[in-house]
């Protein structure tokens, strides 16, 4: 029988301050070493220690969405630190639930839909692919979790889930949208949009969607905005300003990423002319000033990058800030434009995708915190 490495058999207390000394982004790391290290680095006692002996922890990761091929108890949610261009993963077998699908994040909280494990005298290990998905809450640093208010199996095939600041939550759809903020209930309400909505954002009290209002022929796109805490209904409005000239017609195909403070970016493929079929000449970012409701080019996709996306006829944006990724298909990785990088380094390539790389990504902003509770 192999014997245990000496450092298990230290005090956990003195374990305890050795490891507090680390990064958060190193103590990450140390927590996939082994089960031993999970255990030992996710005990409240842990935590309590780093809660009041450091300043408020945070971690600026991009997180990615994994299609699930098949049924599995556990996963875990990939992250790619642009500050040291590494990978984490954080493991989500804390959760009780079957398949965890993240889908959305905001100040520290994961929000993912989830399957409940079968009952233990169930003839079968399998989940039941009938089953309500539930929708969590839950800071996989701190590995606790919340269940919010029950939802109907719809909701989780088909709304797109947003998330603010603030931790108010919407499960959105073509048809209707669910509301809630910290309540026992959801708020529901009709969408009354002109077509299904694209890039849904939430912004404090407000969210944004880019509707096609167009022809079968030629799609037109328009931004539209809600007040979700006008009472009693909430309503959907058309948010134009007739200085904007013909800002949404100059991309093809595009999509919303929330911006820096009270910003909006909206992103697509720049336009050579607008013909109906005309092709692109890079993609370009685009940037709504919400208080001054005035518009600005924020950057655009070197050529010699944007050559790996222009035969690809869809591509996929995620991001938060000032940091947006690209995917597309059989490029096998990801461009960042990274505002915050250093002079000459906005535009860069992320490489040792999870998996083979070939998909089509799609993903999120983590910012983990450890004081944030579900």
């Amino acid at each position: 029988m192999e014997e245990e490495p000496p450092i298990y058999r230290l005090p956990h207390d003195t374990l305890h301050q050795i490891f507090s000394s680390l990064p958060l982004r190193q103590i990450i790391l140390c927590r996939s070493l082994s089960k031993f290290f999970l255990n030992l680095l996710s005990a409240p006692s842990f935590l309590h220690l780093l809660s009041i002996s450091h300043p408020p922890l945070h971690l600026h990761l991009l997180a990615l969405r994994h299609r699930h091929t098949s049924h599995t108890s556990h996963t875990s949610l990939s992250l790619f630190d642009p500050d040291h261009n590494t990978w984490l993963h954080f493991p989500l077998d804390f959760l009780p639930f079957h398949s965890p699908l993240p889908v959305a994040s905001s100040h520290g909280l994961l929000y993912l839909w989830a399957q409940p494990k079968p009952k233990p005298n169930a003839n079968t290990s399998q989940p039941d692919t009938t089953a309500t998905k539930s929708l969590i809450a839950c800071n996989p640093l701190t590995r606790t979790f919340r269940v919010l208010p029950h939802l109907g199996s719809a909701w989780s095939r088909h709304g797109a889930v947003l998330v603010d600041a603030d931790h108010r939550v919407m499960v959105l759809t073509e048809l209707a949208a669910l509301y809630c903020h910290r309540t026992p209930k959801w708020l529901k309400f009709s969408s009354n949009l002109p077509s299904k909505p694209r890039s849904p954002l939430l912004i404090n009290h407000s969210a944004f969607a880019l509707c096609d209002v167009g022809s079968p022929w030629r799609s037109q796109w328009k931004l539209f905005s809600c007040n979700v805490a006008a009472t009693p209904t909430p309503s959907w409005s058309r948010l134009d300003r007739q200085e904007w000239g013909d800002v949404f017609d100059v991309l093809k195909r595009p999509r919303l990423v929330r911006g820096h403070g009270n910003r909006i970016l909206m992103v697509g493929g720049l336009k050579s002319s607008f013909a109906l079929n005309a092709p692109c000449s890079t993609i370009l970012v685009l940037r709504l000033d919400l208080d001054k409701l005035e518009w600005d080019e924020a950057a655009r996709m070197p050529l010699e990058m944007f050559r790996a996306f222009r035969e690809s006829t869809k591509f996929k944006v995620f991001g938060s800030g000032d940091r947006v990724c690209f995917s597309a298909k059989r490029i096998g990785k990801l461009a960042l434009w990274d505002r915050c990088a250093a002079e000459g380094e906005e535009w860069r390539w992320i490489d040792n995708l999870p998996g083979n790389g070939d998909g089509l990504y799609r993903g999120f902003v983590f910012e983990g915190r450890l004081n944030a509770v579900p």
